[in-house]
């Protein structure tokens, strides 16, 4: 019952286009039908992409739920049965073990990764569905998954909020607002520079479905809509999931689409892009349809050639048609990769055990697609020599089911390893606090082992109601049938004021949440009846892996860096970073830089010195210290953050309706805390990319007195947790 890209994306596409204001009875127009004669790579035109430290090519990919860690421990994790990548990336870079995600969901991570903003900066701060507030307090569904510039989606095609989805907040220390402001495009520093971008199955770059987006990118009564009324599963092949955002004046995108960014900074006139298969495959494979690795024409389930869909978007099929973009003229592809985990085959039986057959082989095809886009790149002469290689996951996955059988499996061949339960422990909240607690207060939930609760009505914080629901879901416990223990329903719990230091809380008042908990690893906090007369507590089947929750196993992750201007070699266990901190990395190695301030920093520590600028190395010890602290302070995962929310649980389990004196004095101390932290990363911040990007040098007295105050603040968030 967890969700991820692909279950929110596909589960959406036909009934979105309710959303899109269908038109009945309108005959789709023909599309070019691609052939299936074999392909040839095409020669690279003359090079129009200007990026420094001599790259010429610049593939990210983004894994859906690839781990490092074990699920079981005689069974190596999903890196470790990944060896061609792993080596590669080892060899010619820096594999980074001491990352984190930022919360809670797929969405949440790819668009801070994309962007460098915490969640509070680019509102995706719940996903891969939310709940929001009309004005009357009614709660509705939105979606995070949409193209870029898509006003909120709400799958009803009723929106009662129209503020952008991804809604920019330029500074944290003013959210919520009334402000909406669509966030600033990844791809712009690129374009700009003269660089062609491929978006392969990445978040919200694409056209995630055929309803809005369709209207959004081509117009209400296009063709392209006309397609999507008449046959879904066609346009979906045609128009989702590919594209190519140009370069001003690109060849490749002269029958394209207008790349509309109406609030980009420095403006975004004159610039255009490609949408879905039917207008990419005629520009990057003229001879016919774009192959996976595997020599397979790349289609989806009905045999259109094109977007195979969210679900199937597997290295063989993904890298295969990011492979052809970099040999026609798209030097910067970023590419999604759907999970290993889930079953692939035609027999679609839902998430597979650690160690099971299936699972095996579908790593060992994995890693065989990785060799084979490895060598295809080679003989094109795109190698770490000349390209800069990111590869990251979006969050953790923790294994929830029985024990297997033999107890001793490996996953080998001959040790395969079995499974009488694969599920995760769903829990009734509002059975459980009716039964437990006789609170039946109505709220929505987002579904989830960090799950979020919008109580009916939207009451403040301190309203009576509210804070006897955070108190009764405090002390709520229930047995764990997968393991015989007793879990707690939140064993961290934050309202708004410690939302707002977790980075949940953006420029849109109406998707805050009132109360998010933290529940166990096993756990899936879900809706329900306010009952029990079905149980409260059961395992299902099919959906078994939990993510998005503040335990190691899901906020854990890696990331890696390969290419010009990579030093480190190996893997690296000791620099601690998180998403946001990708995108400046990547932009310092590449010569470019972002309109606006980004929240991470530049990982000096994997850098060779002379691919940073002359202020980041005269005052290396210095931007070492400051980026390190600066996590610290501000990191979802950091240090702060972890403090202030024990104080947090700490407040909304106290009191009483008689007196609530220590939940007061708490959160205003979190309150404060949050001011002190948001003045003091900003100016460090500012130091940070300053040196980075601005080529200013370091204030060295300022930095001292900066590290001083960052020590101040931890002690005191630490005193307060205590």
């Amino acid at each position: 019952m967890g969700t991820n890209l692909k279950r929110a994306t596909s589960a959406f596409v036909v009934g979105l286009l309710a959303v899109a204001g269908a038109l009945a009875g309108v005959t789709a127009p023909a599309t070019a039908e691609a052939t299936n004669s074999p392909q040839t790579p095409h020669p690279q035109p003359a090079d129009a992409c200007h990026l420094a430290n001599d790259v010429k090519h610049v593939v990210q990919i983004q894994f859906d739920n690839v781990d490092r860690l074990r699920n079981q421990p005689n069974v190596p994790s999903d890196l470790e049965q990944l060896p061609t990548l792993r080596n590669f990336l080892t060899s010619n870079g820096v594999i980074l073990t001491n990352t984190h995600d930022v919360l809670s969901h797929t969405a949440t991570n790819f668009v801070a990764n994309q962007t460098g903003l915490y969640p509070d900066r680019n509102a995706i701060t719940q996903s891969n569905s939310f709940s929001y507030y009309d004005q009357a307090g009614a709660t509705h569904t939105g979606l995070s998954f949409s193209y870029w510039t898509d006003k909120l989606v709400d799958p009803s095609g009723h929106p009662a909020d129209t503020n952008y989805n991804v809604q920019y907040a330029a500074d944290r220390q003013n959210v919520p607002n009334t402000t909406d402001v669509n966030a600033p495009a990844p791809w712009v520093p690129y374009t700009r520079a003269g660089c062609n971008v491929g978006e392969v199955g990445m978040s919200n770059t694409v056209l995630e479905n055929t309803g809005l987006d369709i209207t959004t990118v081509f117009g209400a009564g296009s063709p392209q809509q006309a397609e999507a009324t008449a046959n879904p599963t066609k346009a979906a092949a045609d128009y989702v999931g590919f594209a190519v955002h140009c370069a001003s004046g690109a060849s490749l995108c002269t029958n394209g689409q207008t790349d509309a960014l109406p609030d980009e900074p420095g403006g975004y006139a004159g610039y255009k892009a490609l949408f879905g298969n039917a207008q990419i495959q005629p520009a990057i494979s003229p001879a016919g349809s774009v192959q996976a690795l595997d020599g397979s024409v790349i289609t989806d389930a009905a045999g259109n050639p094109g977007f195979p869909g969210f679900d199937s978007e597997t290295p063989t099929n993904s890298l295969g048609y990011a492979a052809q973009m970099l040999e026609n003229g798209v030097p910067v592809t970023n590419i999604y990769v759907s999970d290993a985990h889930t079953d692939h085959t035609a027999a679609n039986t839902g998430d597979l055990g650690p160690g099971e057959q299936t699972y095996e082989q579908q790593l060992q095809a994995y890693d065989k697609a990785f060799g084979q886009f490895f060598a295809r790149l080679a003989k094109d002469g795109i190698n770490a020599s000349n390209t800069e290689f990111v590869v990251t996951t979006d969050e953790g996955d923790h294994f929830s089911g029985s024990q297997p059988t033999p107890a001793s499996c490996t996953g080998a061949v001959g040790n395969y390893c079995s499974y009488a339960t694969k599920s995760e422990v769903n829990v009734n909240l509002p059975g459980l606090l009716a039964t437990q607690k006789a609170d039946t207060t109505s709220f929505a939930i987002h579904s989830d082992p960090a799950p979020a609760i919008w109580v009916t009505g939207n009451p403040s914080r301190t309203d009576a109601s509210v804070r006897q629901l955070g108190r009764d879901i405090s002390s709520l416990s229930f047995t764990n049938p997968l393991t015989g223990g007793t879990d707690k329903v939140a064993n961290q719990l934050a309202d708004p004021v410690e939302e707002k230091i977790l980075h949940f809380v953006s420029s849109d008042p109406a998707r805050t949440p009132t109360l998010t908990a933290f529940s166990g690893e096993d756990d899936f906090i879900t809706s329900g009846a306010p009952n029990c007369s079905k149980a409260c507590v059961f395992t299902s089947s099919r959906f078994a892996y939990n993510h998005g929750g503040l335990l190691p196993d899901m906020q854990d992750i890696w990331a890696a860096y390969a290419g010009p201007g990579v030093k480190a070699r190996g893997v690296d266990n000791t620099t601690w970073t998180d998403q946001v901190d990708a995108r400046p990395t990547l932009l310092a190695l590449t010569g470019l830089h972002d309109d606006y301030p980004v929240d991470g920093r530049v990982l000096v520590e994997i850098a060779s010195a002379d691919a940073l600028t002359s202020a980041l190395r005269a005052h290396h010890e210095t931007v070492l210290k400051l980026g390190q602290v600066y996590k610290q302070i501000l990191a979802t995962n950091g240090e702060f953050a972890a403090a202030t929310l024990t104080a947090s649980t700490k407040a909304l389990a106290s009191g009483s309706a008689a007196d609530d004196s220590a939940y007061t004095r708490i959160e205003n101390g979190l309150d404060r805390l949050d001011a002190q932290r948001n003045q003091l990363a900003d100016a460090i911040r500012s130091q940070l990319l300053g040196a980075a990007f601005g080529h200013t040098a370091i204030n060295e007295r300022a930095a001292d007195g900066q590290l001083a105050a960052a020590d101040r603040l931890l002690q005191s968030a630490h005193q307060l947790g205590s």
